[in-house]
């Protein structure tokens, strides 16, 4: 029997637009900061190589559903027939809009329309750097995934916000999931020896408190069924509705990895090693050149670029990212005028 098809899904902002800008900030009003800004949208001109390597080493998607407000990039070709741009407008309720949280963007992409029952969801930071098949991603009808129990902590103010979205994640899978019947129904699939000692151990050491308290997160695409979307936005409509309301991210939120989370408690995953590495960018040219050298040497399947430090030659290091995709990717897509 003929598999499902896989679609994949990439939200992207514009955020050099001085119209964006502008709207963003009337809604915003004096909580705009420009350094964090400037951080947060600043554009490595790496989006091609994005497309080039979907084109190159997964050629077996259906299509790509691109999010945006509304912007394109120049050099996108709108016509490729794999393309399909997507509006927050055209899928978004308009009562959210306009939004500029990713987490209104993310809860609610089962409403896409023509998406596939199996997707995966990309942020505009990873990428992927060698050929990859389905089964990366979804394997006997189910996402690849792995299990992971942590505790959430904030070691400074920089990444407070973000970690009580992941706190509230796991809060409220508590208030649906009785955490010691979900461990002896899939106690295979939280315990696995295809994720090695260090993570096995970590969960045991959570394995007796009576709640979850939070789960691993692996900052790389992420597989999901559309069901599994469909399933939350019933059973737990409050906070999605919530969440999709706010214009900007709050404390309160929860994010698209509350349905990874959800899918992870009931067992609906195929246990699966992480594949791929994350970094995050910074002002040491030495540990760039080590990510350059990742990205030309092909060394992982897929890899996250996380661009956090708003003080550092952004210029300089964005030419040394940019010749490390040519390395590997200098072969215009057709994604590409």
């Amino acid at each position: 029997m003929k598999s499902e098809p896989v679609d994949f899904v990439m939200p992207w902002v514009d955020g050099g637009d001085p119209e964006w800008r502008r709207v963003m900030h009337a809604y915003r009003g004096d909580t705009y900061d420009e350094a964090e800004e400037q951080a947060r949208y600043r554009d490595w001109d790496n989006l091609k190589y994005w497309f080039r390597g979907v084109e190159k080493f997964a050629p077996w998607v259906r299509r790509v559903h691109f999010i945006t407000m509304g912007h394109l990039p120049a050099w996108l070709n709108p016509e490729n027939p794999k393309l399909h741009i997507v509006r927050h407008e055209d899928y978004i309720p308009e009562e959210y809009l306009p939004t500029f949280s990713a987490n209104p963007i993310e809860l609610n992409l089962h409403r896409i329309a023509d998406l596939s029952e199996r997707f995966v969801y990309f942020n505009d930071d990873t990428f992927i750097l060698r050929p990859v098949s389905e089964d990366l991603y979804f394997r006997n009808g189910l996402p690849c995934d792995y299990f992971g129990y942590t505790q959430h902590y904030c070691p400074s103010e920089a990444g407070l916000q973000y970690m009580h979205i992941l706190v509230n994640n796991a809060a409220y899978v508590n208030l649906h999931f009785n955490k010691r019947a979900c461990q002896k129904a899939h106690w295979r699939k939280f315990l696995s020896p295809k994720y090695g000692w260090k993570r096995n151990l970590r969960t045991l050491y959570y394995w007796g408190l009576k709640n979850f308290t939070g789960f691993s997160i692996p900052h790389m695409p992420t597989a999901y069924l559309k069901k599994t979307y469909e399933e939350v936005w019933e059973k737990a409509p409050g906070i999605l509705e919530r969440t999709s309301a706010h214009r900007f991210r709050t404390f309160e939120d929860v994010s698209h990895n509350f349905f990874r989370c959800w899918r992870l408690v009931k067992g609906e995953f195929y246990p699966f090693p992480m594949q791929g590495r994350h970094f995050s960018l910074s002002s040491n040219p030495q540990k760039n050149e080590e990510i350059a050298r990742v990205i030309r040497s092909q060394q992982e399947p897929m890899i996250c670029l996380n661009d956090v430090v708003a003080d550092f030659n952004f210029e300089t290091e964005k030419q040394r990212m940019i010749a490390a995709f040519e390395s590997i990717l200098p072969e215009k897509s057709s994604f590409e005028k």
